[in-house]
């Protein structure tokens, strides 16, 4: 299980406004470019993505599906990224003062990467949970007004 917390300095409404913009999803998730829209409205239940993700000079086929969304505070998501499998990964928004705490839980739900999983892939996913939220905090702080 992978669980990583991060505060942001900005309130949630700022945090969602980015969570909630397909447009953005490339900007904050580490490894995936050439994000367009596969189904539905991003982010409502049901819809995705599909784009490239690159692990070093690798390019594999990649794409995220709504899995349950309750704006501004939770966002499900089913991810697929070749050739590791799926995943659960669930965000959560909470107010914390003027700021915002997020907290990233992953769960691998198929493939290799849920046979295999194990403290190991566990330890590669805080790293790469870490790297993603301070992307995340970057591309909110950057686009949003401090809180007063």
């Amino acid at each position: 299980m992978a669980v990583r917390q991060h505060v942001i300095k900005r309130p949630p409404a700022a945090v969602w406004d980015v969570l909630s913009d397909r447009d953005r999803y490339c900007e904050w998730v580490v490894g995936t470019h050439d994000t367009e829209p596969l189904e539905g409205d991003w982010p409502e239940v049901g819809s995705s993505l599909r784009y490239t993700v690159a692990l070093g000079p690798a390019r594999f086929a990649g794409s995220t599906v709504v899995r349950r969304v309750e704006p501004p505070r939770r966002l499900e998501l089913e991810v697929k990224s070749e050739p590791t499998g799926t995943a659960r990964v669930a965000i959560e928004i909470a107010p914390w003062g003027d700021e915002t705490l997020v907290v990233v839980d992953e769960h691998p739900l198929r493939g290799p990467g849920a046979r295999l999983h194990n403290a190991v892939f566990d330890a590669l996913l805080q790293l790469r949970h870490r790297r993603m939220l301070r992307r995340l905090a970057e591309v909110v702080e950057g686009t949003s007004p401090a809180p007063a």
